[in-house]
């Protein structure tokens, strides 16, 4: 008889600092994942979709499992889920599974930096709920983003926390499919491996996480080196730094066939981090001296020089919409340079109103209010215009089937602007090319993202800089008011102690 599986996700990355809420809504929508799908429509939501919920499925399918399908949806990150959508959606989610009893085990696909109002710990909660609903001898097994900020619930509610290798996340669906591969390990069977917990005591600005760069590159491959049959999954995770409570941070789980490989192997994974701290550090341009420097690479490039507007990053919470790049692209003449994406539905409506070839008065964005930011004012030239569906097909949206909503191109002077109506990071070529902008052709191209980008880009750029333009995610994380973190715990690599 084949074992039966339910499976499920609810992924949010929660920005305590961000300008907007996460509502139910939000969940329906996706925000660039795809959006709130339950039963079988599941299947159809993440298929061929980067997700860890993608990956369970096919390697599921190939070990001939009956699995159940009960609610998968995320939504883009923001400041807190709203206690309306977290109870709503969790509360589906654990009725689903209990409906699916009896079963051999359960897969999740989460983030594990989920922080809903009410519950500062959305996935320990998550993970505790469903745990007593299945009972303690039902193997339970999660993915989750490298952003996550783990917690002792979460590891204790779980047989075992998975957590993905790369940043930009290219390995969502290959995430999904390895902790599947480890549920496939405890079915059928009592034996449990043994759980060591560790967490870094600094913050690690996302910036400087990703995974090709050093320090990462080096630690995932001394992390990868050190699983074996005693040791069968090890996860390093950088963490989330701007979710304001006690367990924010970079921390290491490990599961090993005793306590001592277990101990071992996580000991060795937080040694290294702590040798590294001092190299979590990268050059951050003012928005002028980032324009700047990338006309004067762009001289002698065949091509674009790439600049990630960091602050601003929907990957991290921001809305998209300030406009400190913009107007540092425009004061100084640049010329062949595109940004993107501001998100103003309303100017976005006013370019459709108007039409291809018309120019309109506009303030464009700015409309989060973010300190230090104002809207970018002129008159813009509607060069194309979109409905905003489209396929991402690069290796970060993997296929993703995205809804921006209403979309323009607008051009002022030498700089178009991707312009839409709900907002996803500037993590794919196709983004651009949705509204007439191929990306290759720009001399410059300002993307709001931090990392995500770079999976898409990187092949199509002379140089990629970082940029510091008003934003809810400082690329430095020590200047957040921070009011809960656990005392001791550093801000930033080598900086202040918090408490």
């Amino acid at each position: 008889m084949s074992p039966r599986i339910a499976f499920g996700g609810f992924l949010h990355e929660t920005n305590t600092f961000a300008p907007s809420k996460a509502g139910l809504d939000a969940f329906v929508q996706g925000g660039g994942w795809p959006s709130l799908a339950r039963g079988e429509d599941v299947f159809e939501a993440v298929r061929n979709v980067n997700v860890g919920a993608s990956g369970f499925v096919e390697t599921a399918r190939g070990l001939g499992w009956e699995m159940v399908p009960t609610l998968w949806c995320a939504a883009s990150p923001s400041a807190h889920v709203t206690a309306e959508a977290f109870e709503t959606l969790l509360s589906e989610l654990v009725e689903a599974i209990t409906a699916a009893l009896p079963l051999d085990g359960v897969y999740l696909d989460l983030h594990g930096a989920m922080v809903a109002e009410g519950f500062p710990d959305g996935e320990g909660e998550t993970l505790r709920r469903v745990r007593a609903a299945i009972g303690p001898n039902v193997p339970l097994v999660a993915s989750l983003d490298l952003h996550g900020n783990v917690t002792q619930l979460m590891v204790d509610s779980a047989d075992a926390l998975v957590a993905y290798r790369t940043y930009p996340h290219v390995d969502m669906a290959l995430t999904g499919s390895r902790a599947t591969t480890y549920l496939a390990r405890l079915i059928g069977t009592a034996k449990r491996d043994a759980k060591a917990f560790r967490q870094i005591p600094y913050l690690i600005p996302i910036a400087w996480q990703a995974t090709a760069m050093e320090p990462c590159a080096t630690i995932y491959a001394e992390l990868a080196a050190l699983e074996d049959e005693s040791v069968p999954t090890l996860s390093f995770l950088p963490g989330f730094p701007a979710a304001d409570f006690a367990d924010c941070g970079p921390t290491v789980v490990a599961y090993g066939a005793t306590q001592g490989d277990a101990d071992r192997a996580a000991d060795a994974v937080t040694a290294r981090v702590l040798a590294s701290e001092a190299a979590f550090n990268g050059k951050v341009f003012a928005p002028d001296e980032g324009v700047l420097a990338a006309m004067a690479l762009a001289q002698g490039a065949t091509k674009p020089i790439v600049i990630s507007d960091t602050q601003d990053n929907p990957g991290a919470g921001g809305d998209s919409d300030t406009m400190g790049m913009a107007r540092a692209l425009v004061r100084n003449g640049a010329q062949r340079a595109a940004i993107g994406l501001i998100v103003d539905p309303e100017v976005a409506r006013q370019a459709h109103e108007a039409g291809v070839g018309a120019t309109i008065k506009a303030a464009l964005g700015a409309k989060s209010g973010i300190p230090g930011d104002v809207p970018l004012e002129g008159e813009f030239v509607v060069e194309q215009l979109s409905d905003g569906r489209f396929v991402a097909p690069g290796p970060f949206f993997g296929g993703s089937r995205m809804n921006l909503g209403a979309c323009a191109a607008l051009r002022i002077g030498g700089v178009r602007i991707v312009v839409a109506s709900r907002k996803a990071q500037m993590a794919d070529q196709a983004m651009y090319r949705q509204v007439g902008i191929e990306p290759t052709e720009q001399a410059i191209l300002v993307n709001k993202s931090s990392v995500h980008f770079r999976a898409d880009f990187e092949p199509i750029a002379h140089s990629i800089l970082v940029c510091a333009a008003p934003g809810p995610m400082p690329v430095d994380p020590s200047v957040l008011p921070w009011k809960h973190l656990r005392p001791g715990l550093r801000t930033a690599p080598l900086g202040p102690v918090f408490g």
